[in-house]
């Protein structure tokens, strides 16, 4: 590029940080997204730092001369507009940056169902000395919803202590380097049965969501437990209330729910077997730091011509796996 590049920041209320080495190589424009179109005009490279944001398709029209497009957040379902998915916009995402706190998350979504952290809680704050008994996991058999990069990591965390773990995905495999063996989504219903545990880290897409019907959680094992790391549209929600209501279903965790914040009235609020949180699976401490390097590095790629890791498949909705790896 024989001009300096233009590279527009969507930055939102959350300050963006580390673009010092991007602004010694590239004019840079931090933008809000009232004034967003006028960020993206003329611009090679936009970095959606504020990645939940809803304004990039009211300034689609001043985006013609956009080339690359970077979304701090590994789920893209919110912002693959029709007129995005149809450009030569090449999109990438935060792939990896958060394969080990959410894992680390599931890891302990389980132990806090199995351990009953929940109800021995309940019994301190009444100053109750109440024995109860616990569950082993290891031993248990886990089923991890969503093959790509953050599924991998958490099949192999898990399996470090002693879980068995097989996945699902949109395509069946008999052999597969993390989880043994991938069960097609498609099976959901006919395979659930076996798992103490249905872990949920797959994207929102159209195939996706609802994926966990009700025909899905009705053929869980009553003692079983789902964790849902991935998007609350996933699942059913009005059949997995009625699971949890009934006692057909152990319990959940939920990290996401398909309206966000979850409503005061909703029942999932009440239920004593269901842990929510926020959608905070994918923070930890180094969060933002460990963003702000990835742009810097794929942005030096960028300016050199070189392959952008982790280039979302805009009609698949997700970045697709590495060869050998399932998908």
């Amino acid at each position: 590029m024989t001009r300096r590049p233009v590279v527009a920041v969507l930055e939102g209320e959350r300050p963006v940080r580390g673009l010092e080495r991007v602004a010694e190589l590239a004019d840079v424009r931090v933008a809000q997204a009232p004034t967003l179109d006028r960020a993206l005009d003329g611009a090679d490279v936009l970095y959606l730092w504020d990645y939940f944001s809803g304004a990039l398709p009211a300034a689609w029209h001043a985006a013609g001369s956009l080339r690359w497009l970077h979304v701090a957040a590994a789920g893209v379902d919110k912002l693959l507009f029709p007129e995005l998915v149809a450009s030569d916009v090449v999109v990438t995402n935060a792939h990896g940056i958060f394969d080990q706190p959410m894992a680390e998350y599931v890891l302990g979504a389980m132990l806090y169902a199995a351990k009953g952290f929940g109800p021995l809680h309940d019994q301190q704050r009444d100053a109750r000395w109440v024995w109860r008994e616990g569950r082993n996991i290891a031993g248990s058999r886990a089923l991890v919803v969503g093959t790509g990069s953050i599924g991998r990591h958490t099949a192999r965390l898990l399996k470090a202590v002693g879980v068995h773990v097989e996945g699902a995905g949109r395509t069946a495999a008999e052999h597969d380097d993390d989880f043994g063996s991938v069960h097609a989504s498609a099976d959901l219903a006919s395979v659930v049965g076996g798992f103490d545990w249905v872990v949920l880290v797959a994207p929102l897409t159209p195939a996706t969501e609802n994926l966990v019907s009700a025909a899905v959680i009705g053929a869980m094992k009553p003692s079983a437990v789902l964790i849902n790391v991935g998007r609350g549209r996933l699942v059913d929600e009005a059949a997995l209330v009625d699971s949890l209501q009934t006692g057909t279903l152990a319990g959940a965790v939920l990290d996401t729910v398909a309206v966000e914040p979850l409503p005061p009235d909703h029942p999932l609020w009440s239920l004593p077997t269901v842990l929510v949180t926020p959608h905070m699976a994918s923070n930890a401490d180094s969060w933002l730091d460990d963003l702000a390097v990835q742009f810097e590095r794929n942005f030096l790629l960028w300016v050199e011509g070189r392959p952008l890791p982790g280039v979302v498949d805009k009609v698949l909705g997700y970045v697709p796996s590495r060869p050998g790896q399932g998908s």
